[in-house]
């Protein structure tokens, strides 16, 4: 059974990779990884914040445009509060880089173009394969125009591609006005691969303490669907790769995403809940689905449910919005 894919210009040879998180912060887990099939690791990310230390940028990056609200100075973590500091993770990209064959992809979490992009250059210096850029953003200064937001996104893409030769893939939210306009635009800034979707952590509320709560909510495989709307319309309109990452907890959604045009399925929350053995059942599953189908590949199935590909295109449309509406029964 051929599983091998392209990503970012990479040869995989599957199309599962293990997604940022923590578990790939530990060389014995990527070493794991590797021999259960995963075609790539994203290692966990490191933060802007942690690169640019001095109390002047951290102020400006949190203050910039809110006067009113100085004291959300208060909230930002210190160095010492994170899991891993830059050099540390530099090591990590070395060793790692040394002990396993799969590419292995850095994070950089940032939100700024400014003088923490040097980083991605020791980044690329310290053996990494690629680059994933994740830009967690949250607009909530009510002045800021959805023009401003995207062109924060681009400038941020342009400094790290002029900074490395090496790939970058962007990994963005779903609540852009138009999502494939911004794929789109990211492409042509140079983003070799897009990653579908960030997931904001939003916080809840503690009723008997009148408190907010922050915590992680793993992702579910129901959280599949927006992605893969957009992967399945994004699909051959890019030339970047397409990755999905949300959701993937089976084979199941795995061969969905590929289906849709997905190069590649991306993995946190299934490892964190069921360990990293869990890869080899993603892996296996996969397997078993296209042999089932007398399928000798990955490549005979991806993009086949695309909105280019299917019979009816109209199925990502307005029109089967108002069909499904119209002819829903209760159960």
């Amino acid at each position: 059974m051929d599983l091998a894919t392209r990503y970012l210009g990479l040869d995989l040879r599957s199309p599962i990779v293990a997604g940022a998180g923590p578990l790939n912060a530990e060389l014995d887990n990527l070493k794991r990884l590797e021999d259960l099939g995963a075609g790539a690791v994203v290692l966990p990310s490191i933060f802007e914040e942690q690169v640019e230390r001095e109390e002047r940028l951290i102020e400006e990056l949190i203050t910039a445009g809110t006067d009113s609200y100085g004291e959300a100075l208060s909230y930002f973590p210190a160095q010492a509060a994170y899991a891993m500091d830059p050099e540390r993770y530099l090591d990590l990209i070395r060793r790692a880089s040394e002990a396993v064959d799969i590419p292995l992809i850095a994070s950089l979490n940032g939100v700024t173009d400014r003088g923490w992009i040097s980083y991605a250059r020791r980044i690329e210096e310290a053996g990494a394969r690629a680059i994933e850029l994740n830009i967690y953003f949250i607009p909530s200064e009510l002045d800021l125009t959805g023009q401003e937001v995207e062109q924060l996104y681009l400038d941020i893409v342009r400094a790290v591609r002029a900074s490395v030769t090496i790939p970058i893939a962007v990994k963005i939210g779903p609540y852009f006005s138009a999502p494939g306009h911004i794929a789109r635009r990211l492409d042509h800034e140079g983003a070799d691969g897009l990653v579908l979707f960030n997931r904001f952590y939003q916080p809840d509320i503690d009723l008997a303490k009148l408190a907010l709560i922050s915590d992680l909510e793993l992702s579910r495989p129901y959280e599949i669907r927006l992605p893969l709307l957009w992967i399945s319309l994004l699909a051959g309109r890019v030339k970047a790769s397409l990755a999905a990452s949300t959701g993937v907890e089976s084979a199941d959604e795995v061969v969905k995403y590929l289906l849709a045009g997905a190069d590649v399925a991306m993995t946190t929350s299934s490892l964190l809940r069921h360990g990293v053995g869990h890869m080899k059942a993603l892996v296996d599953g996969l397997e078993a689905w296209l042999a089932a189908r007398g399928l000798e590949s990955v490549s005979a199935i991806r993009g086949r449910m695309s909105q280019r590909n299917v019979a009816d295109p109209a199925a990502f449309e307005r029109a089967n919005y108002i069909k499904t509406l119209q002819f829903y029964r209760p159960p």
